[in-house]
């Protein structure tokens, strides 16, 4: 079951869903509320593979540290003042600027979604990984790619996904406690 608008500022106003900063009124759609792009983007190096070197990922081994892999092929960068451009096939990673916690024992998930507005220029913000777990807190890590004819310019504080809350039927044993538990940038 997914909540309306309604039912998503009430469980808000609970303290069942928690979304800081809290949303502007404009943020909500009928089933989804808008979060906004952070400050900070984490951008693929292209001098990666320019040694000579060539780096495979193999994400299959055991001991892979997702985010120690990450940060030797990227670099962090703060959105100046008149944005950060995005050009065509360039992936980037970033955060929401709102902590999002869904309590295990409030029976909530959720799922971030992109923007139809954003999409029809050929943005994503997400690969394939839309789940935002129960149990889950942290801000959410967008995996943002430009697919579209044209650069895309990204601001800090503009609306870049929703998220589509869902009741789960019954409480899980376990909430997430994954590798990205509790994400914040490194």
């Amino acid at each position: 079951m997914i909540l309306t608008d309604r039912e998503i500022r009430t469980a808000i106003k609970k303290g069942v869903i928690v979304i800081e900063p809290p949303p502007a009124e404009n943020a909500y759609s009928s089933t989804s509320v808008d979060l906004t792009l952070d400050h900070e983007l984490t951008v693929f190096r292209d001098d990666v593979s320019d040694s000579g070197i060539e780096m495979i990922l193999d994400p299959t081994m055991r001991k892979v540290d997702t985010e120690r892999a990450l940060e030797a092929i990227t670099t962090k960068v703060e959105i100046p003042q008149d944005g950060y451009v995005l050009h065509r096939n360039k992936l980037i990673l970033a955060y929401t600027k709102e902590y999002v916690d869904l309590r295990i024992d409030t029976r909530y998930a959720a799922r971030v979604e992109g923007k139809s507005s954003l999409a029809r220029y050929g943005l994503s913000v997400h690969i394939t990984a839309p789940t935002i777990h129960a149990g889950f807190d942290g801000r959410i890590r967008l995996e943002i790619i430009n697919h579209g004819p044209l650069s895309i310019k990204l601001r800090s504080g503009m609306p870049i996904c929703q998220l589509i809350f869902e009741q789960t039927l019954g409480t899980p044993d376990k909430g997430y406690n994954g590798q990205f538990s509790g994400q914040s940038p490194i």
